[in-house]
């Protein structure tokens, strides 16, 4: 999933991509470097950020999801707004990515169950003005973990299918530090709830704080794209379903790389190994 801000204030790339025509072009530059799912956002979640009236937030991404959605593109809106999301679907948006997880508006889960869309919950505990004081965890998977399935319950009785549900840990939101690295760590016991999960690393703050120089200033989110592509790699390989990312290719190819590695690990062929403190005779078998 390629990342295309249409905002002036993202953390990312600070308006690069502001103007409706540079969004299409960029949109179509990360689907040439191996792009699925465009992600189209019309308001910045960075830490801080505050809210852009909602028909500001529509006059943003309207244009560009439909562009994009008439090349083809498989387009995703990133919105916590019900009129956002319905008005985007009828531009062309296959998919809703809501950072909020339906609780910013209650009328997201009916838009998601009559559009038949799928959708990206995400944990979230509060707005980005506001989220890093919501930061308490006892053990932060197993909080985010059943907040999450909570969430899906919600979701369920509100009427939208199983099936359309795609899970997010939400890393860096309502998380400013070390409380993203279990989450990436333990994936598998997000994917046990039975449900798509995506991973958004790319260029966050506990990426800069990782890579910090000996003065301990975080790098800029600019120079965190290798960071995000080991990331990219290690998701894979436990299992996730998709990952954001601004910077496509790199990620792309490590997908690939996970992909073939699968590949070859289940069609070898099954071969013995003596088993040490055991009779010769016993084999047990490897791959």
């Amino acid at each position: 999933m390629g990342v295309v801000n249409v905002t002036p204030d993202s953390f990312s790339d600070g308006g690069e991509w502001y103007e409706p025509d540079a969004a299409v072009g960029h949109g179509r530059r990360l689907l040439d470097e191996g792009a699925d799912v465009l992600d189209v956002g019309g308001e910045s979640t960075r830490p801080g950020a505050g809210r852009v009236p909602v028909a500001e937030e529509l006059a943003r991404v309207l244009p560009v999801v439909s562009s994009l959605a008439a090349d083809g593109a498989v387009v995703s809106v990133d919105t916590t707004r019900a009129e956002v999301a319905r008005r985007a679907v009828d531009a062309g948006a296959r998919i809703v990515n809501d950072v909020s997880g339906g609780l910013a508006d209650p009328r997201m889960a009916q838009v998601v169950a009559e559009t038949g869309v799928a959708y990206v919950c995400m944990h979230w505990r509060g707005h980005a003005d506001v989220m890093d004081e919501l930061e308490r965890y006892d053990d932060v998977v197993t909080d985010v973990r059943a907040e999450l399935s909570a969430r899906v319950d919600a979701l369920l009785g509100a009427g939208v299918r199983r099936e359309q549900i795609v899970l997010d840990p939400g890393l860096g939101f309502s998380k400013a530090g070390s409380a993203n690295w279990p989450l990436l760590a333990r994936l598998g016991e997000l994917e046990d709830l039975g449900l798509p999960v995506l991973v958004g690393a790319s260029r966050k703050r506990f990426l800069g704080h990782l890579l910090a120089g000996p003065d301990g200033r975080p790098v800029p989110p600019s120079s965190r794209d290798d960071a995000t592509a080991a990331v990219t790699t290690l998701a894979a390989a436990a299992g996730a379903w998709c990952v954001r990312v601004h910077a496509v290719r790199a990620s792309a190819d490590a997908v690939r790389v996970v992909a073939a590695w699968r590949r070859a690990g289940a069609t070898s062929t099954a071969r013995t190994l003596p088993v040490p403190g055991r009779d010769d005779s016993t084999r047990r078998a490897a791959t």
